[in-house]
């Protein structure tokens, strides 16, 4: 389980290369055929027939692809997800994943095997479909569940031609089964709770200013204590009155997509006990820069306090959020020039 999770970190480098899609459709395969196979030869040992020598090589080829989606779902998944949003598709995930390694004899179970590959059907085309048609959205979301489904129905059928007393028996168990992955994932997707996928951000972070020079982005920053610098805690601003500060972000999107990247901000109200929004500013981005599509926001800041910046698609789905803290001064603290990824 750990070589193949070290092996799809270093084999998937972007979600859009023809390899990493290659790697997909290969496990894709090897589930579609294992599973009606091993059922077929199960159905004719059951009526006398041998067993064929090499038929305890299928349980293993579904393992074997199944553990891959799960290592690729963890860890393309877990690029894109804030795990403030995302953490219950994250665990859902984890657990699979785990559950795939520790449950190995169950993969000979039909229906064990049947939900786990339309969950992962479904979890691989959500983020397929945008790299192909290069739209993101509801529609495309919709669509790749439609898609999943034929997909699955196709597979159902196999198995019914192939096996029809097995698949008699546990028809309405897969059906629930798949019913149960299919709502869960849409539950998942309209609660903003679903990574978004094929988006990720390569890079954010809040600045005292951005500006773009010929082949890069310059940001200016103050001397931030260690946990911010390595751990990612939330900056502390020294801002004059009324003086703006800026978000910036790069954002991975496959090459043929284009689309909107929203930068929500807000601040925390300490009397309502609630964050009031600011400001929402917009810019369309092109994907397939290795290390993201660059932009930024900047807002005037007049009081002190909590603030926090989400960077959101166009649908509402968070991508990445920059929590921060704003102290008025005005003596701001001595500012240094970097270059930004």
């Amino acid at each position: 389980m750990v070589a193949g999770f070290v092996a799809d970190n270093l084999l998937f480098e972007r979600v859009d290369l023809w390899q990493t899609q290659a790697v997909f459709a290969a496990y894709a395969s090897i589930c579609f055929v294992s599973i009606p196979l091993l059922q077929w030869i199960e159905s004719r040992v059951s009526r006398g027939y041998s067993r064929p020598r090499l038929s305890f090589l299928l349980p293993l080829a579904t393992q074997f692809a199944l553990g891959g989606f799960w290592s690729g779902f963890v860890i393309f998944y877990g690029r894109s997800a804030t795990l403030g949003a995302s953490w219950p598709f994250l665990h859902v995930l984890f657990l699979i994943f785990l559950g795939s390694e520790y449950f190995h004899r169950a993969h000979a179970r039909l229906v064990f095997t049947s939900v786990l590959f339309f969950f992962a059907v479904y979890s691989y085309l959500i983020f397929a479909v945008p790299i192909y048609t290069g739209t993101i959205g509801t529609l495309t979301f919709v669509g790749s569940g439609i898609l999943a489904v034929l997909l699955f129905a196709l597979f159902t059928v196999l198995l019914r031609v192939l096996a029809p007393d097995r698949f008699l028996v546990d028809v309405l168990k897969i059906r629930i089964g798949a019913s149960i992955v299919f709502v869960l994932m849409n539950v998942f997707y309209f609660t903003n709770i679903l990574p978004p996928l094929p988006l990720s951000a390569e890079a954010a972070g809040m600045y005292y200013s951005v500006w773009r020079v010929p082949g890069a982005y310059l940001g200016t920053t103050d001397a931030q204590p260690w946990q911010v610098r390595y751990l990612g805690f939330a900056p502390t601003l020294h801002v004059a009155p009324g003086a703006s500060v800026y978000a910036y972000s790069s954002v991975f999107a496959p090459t043929t997509l284009s689309t909107v990247i929203v930068h929500r901000w807000e601040r925390y109200d300490s009397a309502k006990k609630q964050w009031v929004l600011r400001s929402i500013i917009t810019y369309p981005i092109v994907g397939g820069r290795d290390g993201g599509y660059r932009g930024y926001s900047a807002v005037p800041v007049s009081e002190s306090g909590q603030w926090r910046v989400s960077i959101e698609t166009s649908d509402g789905r968070r991508i990445a959020r920059l929590p921060f803290t704003v102290v008025q001064t005005a003596t701001p603290p001595i500012r240094t020039a970097i270059t930004l990824p």
